[in-house]
């Protein structure tokens, strides 16, 4: 009966490990070489960016606002998948310029070359890899990270209460609706549908309730009308907004005007500043899915800066993990130079400044695509293929040695 379960054991663990040695031997011996620096790398990168971007953060809290010990290491916890994916670019980058820099100073490089392995073969390890870990990035960046980040923000909501001020609203919410006009002499809508027709404000939106809320009515040609409301609410079955406690002005084209006082007033407006109002304030904090519907909204509201900004903060979400195969390739090529010799402080310190100046680079394009100097596609690939052409020269030159 023992040794029937041992045998059963064994058959399992076969299963298990026999797609590992499906791989060709130089593949898993260059993959060994690889994944325990990336693993350093990942852990190295994550606890430097959490210590700085969280934890002494946190320690200020509890210090001074009293926040529970286990509150803030639930925190810790929720903020780790936003910290991992900036560690997976930078860790792939380290890992293969270590890996194949001590294979190149060992000169096992040389000697894979002079059995004529090209330099192209002996990085496809890595580039596999890097591949995998651009889908592990993109994964986590659009499933983990914005819901990790709200659970982040609600437990230390809750465990600070009342003593800490967070803003849970938003404020100054604008949404601008561009129609047809309606024409007096016939009391049907104009032809041309590119007018403003409506300027819906608010102060401050939470929990539903818009407060603060001027409302500027272009739609008819004769008329025009300002209304404003302490607060007003959705109603999603009728399709209009309740106005509560405010004033409506009306302006006719001869200058005239009435004024009438309301404490409930029933308008019939879209829903678009509702949904407006809805869209995070950072681009980071919403998956791909909320992304694209957030670009449909302000292509509605007519706000060509914020149009621009989620369209490059959309492409952001393909290139934040396409890092990982732009550094993957850059650093395999740069650490098989044969010429290159790479300590775990030359290699941590070359890492750093080729991380530097990729998200330089980065700011810089995306500054460009927000501000309309660039298309936002462009503004965000480029960065991305520049760096790719600067890792294909750095191959071609290893493959010359």
């Amino acid at each position: 009966m023992k040794l029937a379960n041992q045998q059963v054991i064994k058959k399992a663990f076969s299963k298990i490990i026999s797609p590992w040695y499906s791989i060709p031997l130089i593949d898993r011996w260059l993959l060994g070489q690889i994944i325990p620096p990336m693993i350093f790398a990942i852990s190295a990168f994550t606890v430097i960016s959490l210590s700085v971007g969280v934890m002494f953060d946190l320690i200020r809290k509890i210090v001074e606002f009293g926040l529970p010990l286990f509150l803030a290491l639930k925190v810790l916890f929720f903020s780790l998948p936003s910290f991992l994916v900036l560690s997976f670019p930078m860790a792939v980058l380290l890992s293969t310029l270590l890996a194949y820099g001590k294979l190149s100073s060992n000169s096992e490089l040389l000697a894979l070359k002079s059995l004529g392995i090209k330099t192209s073969r002996i990085i496809s390890p890595a580039i596999a890899l890097s591949i995998f870990m651009t889908g592990l990035t993109f994964y986590f960046n659009d499933n983990l990270v914005p819901a990790s980040n709200k659970l982040a923000e609600v437990t230390l909501r809750a465990g600070i209460g009342s003593s800490f001020s967070s803003e849970t609203g938003k404020d100054n919410i604008m949404f601008s609706r561009y129609g047809s006009r309606i024409d007096p002499s016939t009391n049907k809508a104009t032809k041309h549908n590119n007018y403003l027709t409506h300027i819906f404000y608010a102060s401050w939106f939470e929990n539903n309730i818009m407060e603060g809320v001027t409302v500027l009515d272009f739609s008819r040609a004769d008329i025009q009308q300002i209304l404003k409301a302490e607060s007003a609410t959705f109603d999603k079955n009728n399709s209009s907004w309740n106005f509560i406690n405010g004033s409506l002005v009306t302006i006719d084209r001869n200058g005239q005007t009435g004024n009438i006082q309301f404490k409930r007033y029933i308008y019939p407006f879209v829903e678009g500043p509702l949904e407006l109002a809805q869209v995070p304030k950072d681009a980071n904090e919403m998956t791909l899915k909320q992304a694209i519907k957030a670009e449909k909204i302000y292509k509605k509201t007519g706000n060509l800066k914020e149009l621009r900004r989620i369209k490059v903060r959309i492409q952001e979400k393909f290139t934040l993990p396409f890092a990982c195969l732009v550094f993957g390739l850059i650093g395999s090529s740069l650490g098989s130079k044969s010429n290159l010799r790479s300590s775990k402080s030359q290699g941590f310190g070359l890492s750093v400044i080729l991380i530097l100046i990729y998200y330089v680079m980065s700011f810089i394009f995306s500054s460009f695509g927000v501000k309309g100097i660039l298309n936002p596609i462009l503004a965000a690939w480029l960065p991305v293929l520049i760096s790719l052409a600067g890792g294909i020269y750095l191959l071609r030159k290893s493959s010359s040695f």
